[in-house]
């Protein structure tokens, strides 16, 4: 059933996961929302009957601190350097405070173009990021270290549980978790059998980590879960025994 998970999930990993929800800064869906929710399973047998998910290869989005340079090749008298404020916000020389954050670089480029446009005919700019969020990863629960690691090129599952020491003796292999923002207020649980996987030699089935994900590796035995689940929600679905 549907509910053991919720009995059965330690405070550990409803704590773990919270803070995965903090950590995508997505904004939660307004109450009247539908929330839709579907029973979590094994790779090989995931359904696509869940949100709308990430596009395969998303474009960086920008936010808070992020720091980037803006080159006008008609009017170089507007060159600057910007730092997105907390608030989200760059005050553009000449123009005043635009809302930045949220975007892409293309969308950027487009954003200030219009700004711009008040003063300048047709602009031509060039954006460069300086400073911007590293792709990353977390490692957590029962292994050797857990943390956030700087994901550098393609890595799987197996290699991210290496990287984070090696699972503990008291690992369940056969039901490490692994959890993905899949658009807006959602996030995606998928359930790994890194047992059987090493057992079989077959890692056919060890998927690829994503800038942002987090993998699990709990004590206890885990039955159902909720693959997609709203973030704003999580404390609700997720209870300790």
């Amino acid at each position: 059933m549907k509910l053991r998970f919720k009995l059965k999930l330690s405070g550990v990993v409803a704590a773990c996961l919270l803070l995965f929800a903090s950590a995508m800064g997505q904004q939660s869906a307004p109450p009247s929302a539908s929330v839709q929710a579907m029973n979590a399973v094994p790779a090989d047998t995931a359904s696509h009957n869940g949100p709308v998910l990430q596009e395969r290869n998303p474009r960086y989005v920008l936010q808070p601190g992020d720091s980037f340079d803006v080159s006008f090749d008609l009017s170089p008298e507007f060159n600057q350097s910007l730092t997105i404020q907390p608030d989200g916000f760059v005050t553009l020389r000449g123009v005043g405070d635009v809302h930045v954050a949220g975007e892409t670089v293309p969308q950027l480029n487009e954003t200030i173009r219009a700004a711009y446009g008040k003063v300048l005919n047709d602009p031509i700019i060039s954006i460069l990021l300086k400073d911007f969020e590293k792709p990353y990863f977390t490692v957590d629960g029962q292994v050797g270290k857990p943390g956030k690691y700087d994901l550098r090129g393609g890595m799987t599952v197996t290699q991210a549980l290496a990287v984070a020491g090696g699972t503990l003796p008291s690992a369940k292999h056969s039901q490490v978790l692994l959890f993905r923002r899949a658009g807006d207020g959602w996030v995606e649980a998928r359930i790994l059998n890194v047992k059987k996987m090493m057992k079989d030699g077959n890692l056919n089935e060890d998927m690829q980590i994503r800038p942002g994900d987090m993998v699990f590796v709990p004590k206890n035995v885990l039955s159902k879960i909720d693959r997609y689940m709203p973030t704003s929600n999580i404390g609700t679905y997720l209870r300790p025994y």
